[in-house]
């Protein structure tokens, strides 16, 4: 089975939350209450798009993260090697010397190069914006403030 990082995916679900609100500068924890992700694991995963240069961060009461491109010039494997560096079906089709023990003597070598570089090119065609369903406008998470109670006259 071929299968990304639930990270990679992960990233991927928060980005197409950032967006679907372009103009929108979203925390940690309101990205946590709309995609059902715990709040440590989208702060780690958006430190790692913010190293990337995929999101933007500002610190701050009012801060939060926002895309630094238009979703339709960031495409898929721009976010997915940002969290699990590069795409690679077998060991033979990294970029480095010595992963793969039988790499010299291999006969499939040509072909699952060929079959990364198709499915690399295919991940590459499908920008963040195609992924992106259509969105509400977001809201941002209010910490709950009890209303006085009109009954007792409050």
């Amino acid at each position: 089975m071929i299968k990304l990082s639930r990270l990679a995916d992960y990233s991927i679900v928060l980005m197409t939350q950032l967006a679907g609100r372009p103009s929108t500068l979203m925390q940690a924890p309101d990205l946590a209450l709309v995609t059902g992700l715990p709040v440590p694991t989208v702060a780690k995963t958006m430190k790692q798009l913010v190293q990337a240069g995929l999101v933007q961060s500002q610190r701050g009461a009012k801060g939060g993260y926002v895309l630094v491109r238009a979703a339709t010039d960031i495409p898929v494997t721009e976010i997915i090697t940002a969290v699990d560096g590069p795409i690679a079906l077998t060991d033979c089709t990294v970029d480095e010397d010595g992963v793969c023990e039988i790499e010299a003597l291999c006969p499939t070598r040509t072909n699952w190069r060929k079959i990364n570089d198709a499915v690399i090119g295919a991940l590459r065609e499908v920008t963040l914006a195609d992924m992106t369903p259509q969105m509400a406008p977001f809201v941002p998470h209010r910490p709950y403030v009890p209303v006085a109670n009109a009954a007792a006259g409050e």
